[in-house]
């Protein structure tokens, strides 16, 4: 048997081996939009989501809260409307301040140009660099607004689809003409050509009768927070 010498001449124990341990594993960080949307970030391609509805349905204010909120979320994500800010949509706003300053026909006209110009210049490019684009109104406005002057709905529809970019998802933002208006009465600007209430409830009947899968239709006469809600429901959908 093998003998230790302790000190002072005794036996002494063989020191322990030490046992190597691995080192304690990092946490990694939360990230907020892991756990609050769940693979979001993945997004493959573009999205187009429009939001709709009459004048003073909220439709503004809506898609700068859904902007901020993928924004803030790390989206790539950019923002447009109709009339644009092109030569087009600048013709159209200058002349909506004169009542009676455009035919329905005219007006179809220049919204259909303006609309081509915004798909070339902005929507189409946003959309194949993999962009989520907000769009405040599209050719649905025009079948509702045009459509309620006479035009036939189907047609502006026909029309305008040669041009435009199929959407991903468009919320028609419901409210009853004299509510939207009042919600607007101080509002500076005025478009005289669209902003009169027995038009409105003609105009309003047309966007409810929008249907099919892309088409989310929600009471806007609730708080801006329940619609928001149920939007951002809706587009985490699309999302994942």
């Amino acid at each position: 048997m093998r003998k230790f010498k302790a000190a002072g001449g005794g036996a002494r124990p063989p020191c322990p081996k030490k046992i190597k341990t691995a080192p304690p594993s990092r946490k990694l960080p939360i990230s907020p939009v892991r756990d609050m949307i769940p693979a979001v970030m993945r997004v493959k391609k573009g999205s187009l989501i429009v939001l709709e509805g009459i004048d003073g349905a909220g439709k503004s204010t809506q898609a700068r809260r859904l902007l901020k909120r993928l924004r803030g979320l790390g989206f790539e994500a950019v923002s447009f409307r109709e009339p644009s800010r092109g030569k087009w949509g600048r013709q159209i706003k200058r002349l909506a301040k004169v009542p009676g300053s455009l035919s329905p026909e005219e007006e179809l006209e220049l919204f259909v140009r303006d609309r081509e110009e915004n798909v070339a210049r902005n929507l189409k490019p946003a959309l194949a660099a993999g962009k989520i684009v907000v769009l405040d109104r599209y050719y649905f406005s025009t079948i509702a607004y045009q459509g309620a002057k006479g035009l036939d709905p189907a047609r502006i529809r026909r029309l305008n689809e040669k041009i435009a970019v199929k959407p991903d998802l468009v919320f028609i933002l419901d409210i009853g003409a004299g509510p939207g208006l009042a919600r607007i009465r101080f509002r500076k600007r005025k478009d005289l050509l669209f902003e009169k209430e027995r038009y409105l409830r003609r105009v309003r009947a047309i966007f409810r009768s929008l249907k099919g899968r892309e088409f989310v239709h929600l009471d806007a006469s609730r708080s801006r927070e329940e619609t928001a809600r149920d939007i951002w429901t809706r587009v985490t959908r699309l999302l994942n």
